[in-house]
């Protein structure tokens, strides 16, 4: 098999033609993406311009709420430790429990280690176990041992 060596220009004209197929594509996307297939010039002079329209909608933004409402004070609540598989997540968590129990001594605090790796508790053989251990919670610390 012979090779041969390429022209710097061909070079760069093989980086181009990707660039190049990438603008009509989002082009032609942005143009089937609003309903309107034909090219509409806005005359303006002796040259014409095309508006490019974007295909992304201007919504409002949903409010952002907890899943639960905030405690008022953490003093005298049961806190769920949740420590994921990684190795990590366990230390987090007891300097996390050791922490708070210097901070609010009357707090009671549960470790749930879950062990199965790149799976949601609730889809584990464990589902019933973490549903009742976090049902007693008042509220969850997660640590992802990263």
């Amino acid at each position: 098999m012979a090779f041969r060596k390429i022209p710097k220009e061909e070079n760069i004209m093989r980086g181009f033609i990707p660039i190049l197929a990438m603008t009509v594509f989002t082009i032609m996307a942005t143009f089937s993406c609003t309903g309107d297939t034909s090219v509409k010039p806005v005359k303006d002079g002796p040259e014409y311009q095309y508006e490019v329209l974007s295909p992304w909608a201007e919504v409002d933004p949903i409010p952002l709420r907890g899943i639960s409402p905030r405690l008022d004070s953490v003093s005298g609540k049961k806190i769920g430790l949740f420590a994921n598989f990684k190795r990590a997540a366990r230390p987090i968590q007891a300097e996390v429990e050791r922490r708070l129990k210097e901070r609010f001594a009357d707090i009671e605090t549960s470790l749930f280690d879950s062990r199965l790796p790149n799976v949601t508790e609730t889809e584990t053989v464990n589902k019933e176990k973490f549903t009742a251990w976090a049902k007693e919670m008042d509220a969850v610390i997660a640590a992802v041992g990263d």
